[in-house]
């Protein structure tokens, strides 16, 4: 222990400097507690609060999609292109090393299959072993309008609740079955319910006409999911135009996974909501990396 008589009086208190406390720019985010703020700026990028999010959670209800049959050999190459991570307890555990330093946005609900009603869903993971797992967020599915809309969002409210408890902010994934449309007006429902119910960010679908007034009217952030498998100029123009129409950036899985050069897709993907490049611009990226992967694989 230092010696109390050896301590010397501070110098630099700069009393003509106000103290200062820069605003978290982060849509909607600005009044949560530090360890929430911490946890979103790794998910989101603090100079343009926009994240490419690469979503390999699918398992939990599809079994072994394609491109996902080994985990650990065709997602963690990835990684490293992508700003968080969406994943089952199961797969994290598993197939993804420890050594890596991403954020994890973990996979909270679940309980059926694709044999059964999707929106029939339940919390499957407890607060406490998120926390062992060193999550950044919780996700969890919410079923507007399906058949069970209201356990789905009992279940956001509980994981919302949990993870306030813990300063872990959770994800709401707007869930749309066969039976609804997946327009401006019934968007615009489901993202500001889940919002105005406590999800910290929201995961919704692309629309056009009208994304722009689905992300003007939720105060919270919004990041586009890939859906199904679209040829990649298509996947690329998606996420241009959800960008620029108010989204805070995309969480892709099988419009990168199940692409024929998944390291490539996601570094166009990047180019495109991180570094502004058109989707033209992108496209261009993508087939130089391909061809330069593709010469790597040749020469092994």
């Amino acid at each position: 222990m230092a010696d109390a008589q050896e301590m010397q009086d501070g110098k630099n208190f700069y009393p003509d400097v106000p103290q200062s406390c820069p605003e978290f720019l982060l849509k909607g985010s600005n009044s949560l507690d530090w360890g929430m703020k911490n946890r979103l700026a790794r998910i989101f990028s603090p100079d343009n609060c926009r994240t490419v999010m690469l979503a390999v959670d699918h398992g939990y209800f599809q079994g072994p999609t394609t491109g996902l049959e080994r985990i650990d050999i065709t997602i963690t190459p990835l990684i490293q292109y992508a700003d968080a991570l969406m994943i089952t307890r199961g797969a994290l555990r598993s197939s993804i090393p420890p050594e890596m330093n991403k954020p994890v946005v973990l996979r909270s609900s679940g309980g059926q299959s694709i044999l059964k009603e999707l929106s029939n869903e339940r919390i499957t993971v407890d607060i406490e072993d998120a926390v062992r797992l060193n999550a950044t967020a919780l996700a969890v599915q919410v079923y507007i309008g399906g058949v069970h809309e209201h356990e789905s969002i009992g279940n956001l409210v509980e994981i919302v609740d949990n993870g306030n408890r813990h300063g872990i902010p959770t994800m709401a994934v707007t869930g749309v079955g066969k039976e609804l449309v997946r327009d401006a007006k019934y968007l615009g429902l489901a993202t500001r319910m889940c919002a105005e119910l406590g999800a910290h960010f929201v995961k919704t679908y692309y629309c056009e006409p009208g994304f722009a007034r689905v992300a003007a009217g939720c105060p919270v952030p919004l990041v586009i999911a890939g859906g199904k498998k679209l040829p990649e100029p298509e996947a690329l123009a998606m996420a241009y135009r959800a960008v620029n129409d108010g989204a805070a950036g995309v969480d892709m899985g099988r419009n990168i996974f199940q692409c024929e050069a998944p390291m490539a897709m996601i570094q166009a993907v990047r180019a495109v909501v991180h570094g502004e490049e058109t989707p033209e611009k992108a496209l261009d990226l993508y087939h130089s990396l391909k061809s330069t992967e593709e010469r790597s694989q040749y020469a092994q």
